[in-house]
């Protein structure tokens, strides 16, 4: 081997310690621009690591909204529930009869004109001011003789008999349905609002009471101040909003 160094330095024209000097800084060289490389790369790699790590957290947060979407994509029931306790039936209504086990006498009937429904095997009864409990508790009783232990559920299914009215001066006079509580300031904005000639002084409620009128004032302008909350009245079916 040496005896080959030899040989090449002096085909080269370079003394001996020259040639063994260069082939000694071979391997430094070669490391360091090994390392250079390493250097430059370092960064590109560091950014790449860096965006991919970006973008799977974006990732991740896109998967997240997308599994809970904000609250206003959220779709809202805005059905108004009537209070059972106050609820009575009345004509139109339309209700959901189920005899359990019984499907032959589980019917969809609204209620008449004349305040009945008419049940198979039972025929007509009698419904308008009944409670559902009620109802239920009475087409159980006559069941009885029909039906071993009959269990029955009444579900309203639609309610149309409850309706208050506007009259005089108003932009949208009419009947409008009581579905739940309302109170007057909300049936007067259902109705679009006083006119230019209302008189604020001059609205009551005509409500009609074991079989008599009753004629109830209003007072518009304490309503709306809010102050006290026994001025904004609440209505029942059947009550008569005058506007004069």
């Amino acid at each position: 081997m040496a005896t080959l160094k030899l040989s090449v330095g002096r085909c080269l024209g370079l003394p001996v310690w020259a040639l063994v000097f260069c082939l000694c800084a071979l391997p430094f060289c070669a490391a360091q621009e090994s390392g250079t490389t390493d250097v430059k790369k370092g960064p590109e790699t560091a950014a790449s690591l860096s965006a991919a790590g970006v973008a799977s957290a974006a990732g991740k947060e896109t998967k997240k909204d997308d599994d809970n979407p904000p609250a206003s994509g959220k779709k809202r029931d805005s059905t108004q529930r009537i209070d059972p306790s106050i609820y009575r039936m009345g004509v139109e209504d339309d209700l959901q009869i189920s005899v359990w086990k019984e499907p032959e006498l589980s019917i969809s009937v609204v209620v008449r004109p004349d305040g009945m429904i008419t049940m198979p095997l039972l025929n007509d009864i009698y419904v308008v001011g009944l409670q559902t409990s009620e109802l239920q508790a009475l087409l159980t009783e006559k069941l009885k003789p029909f039906v071993n232990e009959p269990q029955v559920t009444v579900v309203v299914r639609g309610i149309k008999s409850r309706k208050v009215y506007v009259y005089g001066q108003v932009m949208k006079a009419g009947a409008y349905p009581l579905v739940g509580r309302k109170t007057v300031l909300e049936v007067l904005a259902e109705a679009g609002g006083l006119n230019l000639f209302a008189k604020k002084g001059s609205i009551y409620i005509l409500r009609e009471t074991a079989g008599k009128k009753a004629r109830i004032p209003f007072n518009y302008n304490n309503a709306l101040k809010g102050k006290n909350p026994n001025d904004n009245l609440e209505l029942f079916p059947n009550d008569i909003v005058v506007v004069l």
